[in-house]
């Protein structure tokens, strides 16, 4: 490496490890979302697999929280530093794919810019670590290509079995990987060469914790996630979402960038044809099932976290490598000098107006119900009334808040759902002193969940009402009931949808 790439790596390095600490920062002060809590609770209880997803997220979760204890930064602490990983890796396969250390370098810090990196990695959902093994999993590829052993398929099956214990998206990677080496005549051979195929098995054994808990759970979380797949209600309205999404996820220049990226490349107007295909290969197939799913149900922005390495590594060919007529040049242009300024932007006004609403006047946004704002103070009043009642356990109607209880309530109390009951499996059920007596059951005031509570128990009394806000904003009205006398079983014990 010459002085030149020294310091263009070394100005990456330290560009990236500010991004980092800035989500970091963003981390200690952002209360935790109901799924983070919910993931929180399976870190608890680490088991290969559960009624949502594969554990990956559990396991992330846990290593935080050892070294920074039970609290909202702990749970996000390893999954931000895992930003890492991922940029050393989409680095480097840029560089191998390209032959270029100014792709390399944009590539990195691209990808890091795009909220789906910066919010995906400082939210922790089972998307953050897909994301970055799908980042590994693209510079393993790259490895195969450039030194042609097959060694590397080894790595590729570890970065494919970390990918499918993160989420079972990551199932269409194989997929992609054969339509690559089909498509590319010099790689062929490997098709009838053991590696492959010994990479496969890596991933297979990596993922076998994963379907032995579903063999022995009736394959609940198979058919859950995978039932999406099929379209039962025509509904065409939800394509519509899929552009606008995904242009703020990726903020609007690196989406144009990668845009023009992506069509260059199918243009041939940039890379040889192995690294155009395994871009493609990487974005196109995972994008084209969303686009079928979006036919009959909603498409979730942070969705699309996998194809996010190789769609940085397109919008850095777009701005280094391909030669544009002159208006649409000064359009590169201006998208490459304020990408970064406006990425961070975009970061720090959602974090900004997540913590307190004043962007919008304090009015409901996208971000009021999932983020925990007023969470603490609202668990500190839910605690006084289950103390003054004497109610030995905390029921709540659904997962979300049943997390939040388990997060801020004082370590050690009794709380559960009382439905959806797949959904804690893997974890101790109270015991049977715990539900005898008083119970204090929280839930959304506007649900209106009584005429089920009658159907359960002898004397049900509202005690009081608590209200969660976001300044001046009331998100949520919990209605606090307390329960005595169970006519029987406490829990709903139905199974749930999938197997019924």
């Amino acid at each position: 490496m010459n002085p030149r790439e020294a310091r263009l790596a070394l100005n990456t390095s330290l560009a990236i490890l500010a991004l980092v600490a800035l989500r970091l920062v963003a981390a200690a002060f952002t209360p935790i979302t109901f799924d983070e809590a919910y993931y929180w609770m399976w870190s608890q209880h680490l088991a290969g697999g559960y009624y949502d997803h594969p554990p990956m997220v559990a396991v992330l979760i846990r290593l935080g929280t050892l070294i920074a204890g039970d609290t909202g930064f702990g749970v996000r602490l390893a999954s931000i530093l895992l930003a890492l990983p991922m940029s050393w890796a989409i680095y480097q396969a840029a560089a191998i794919l390209f032959g270029s250390r100014r792709v390399a370098a944009c590539s990195a810090i691209f990808l890091n810019i795009t909220l789906m990196a910066a919010v995906g990695t400082m939210i922790v959902t089972p998307d953050a670590p897909l994301l970055v093994a799908s980042s590994l999993l693209l510079f393993a590829l790259a490895k195969v290509l450039q030194t042609g052993r097959g060694v590397w398929w080894l790595a590729v099956g570890a970065a494919a079995g970390c990918a499918l214990l993160s989420k079972y998206t990551a199932l269409f990677f194989g997929a992609a990987i054969l339509i690559w080496l089909i498509a590319v005549p010099k790689l062929r051979h490997w098709l009838i060469s053991p590696w492959p195929y010994l990479g496969g098995l890596v991933a297979l054994l990596l993922f076998a914790p994963v379907i032995l808990w579903n063999a022995e759970h009736h394959w609940v979380s198979f058919i859950k996630q995978m039932g999406r797949a099929r379209i039962e209600d025509f509904r065409p309205v939800f394509i519509a979402e899929l552009i606008p999404t995904q242009i703020a996820f990726a903020t609007p220049l690196v989406w144009m960038l990668g845009a023009m990226g992506l069509y260059a490349l199918l243009r041939r107007r940039a890379g040889a044809l192995p690294a155009r295909a395994l871009v493609n290969a990487m974005f196109w197939i995972i994008v084209a099932y969303f686009v079928w799913h979006s036919l009959h149900a909603r498409v979730e922005a942070n969705w699309f976290a996998p194809v996010y390495p190789a769609f940085a590594i397109a919008a850095a060919v777009a701005a280094h490598l391909v030669e544009w007529e002159p208006r649409w040049q000064r359009l590169v242009d201006f998208c490459r000098r304020w990408a970064v300024p406006g990425g961070v932007l975009m970061f720090v006004l959602l974090v900004v107006q997540a913590n307190t609403g004043v962007l919008s006047g304090y009015r409901r946004d996208a971000t009021v119900r999932s983020v925990g704002i007023g969470w603490r103070e609202t668990a500190a009043e839910i605690e006084a009334a289950r103390a003054r009642t004497g109610a030995t356990c905390v029921l709540a109607s659904d997962y979300g808040t049943t997390a939040w209880l388990a997060f801020h309530l004082p370590k050690g109390t009794c709380v559960a759902q009382h439905s959806q009951r797949i959904r804690w499996i893997n974890m101790p059920e109270p015991d049977a002193a715990q539900l005898a007596g008083k119970l204090l059951y929280v839930y959304e005031a506007v649900r209106g969940d009584t005429p089920y509570l009658k159907d359960r128990f002898f004397r049900i009394e509202r005690v009081g009402e608590i209200q969660r806000k976001r300044g001046p904003l009331v998100i949520e009205t919990y209605a606090l009931d307390v329960l005595e006398g169970p006519k029987g079983e406490v829990f709903d014990r139905r199974p749930p949808p999938e197997l019924q």
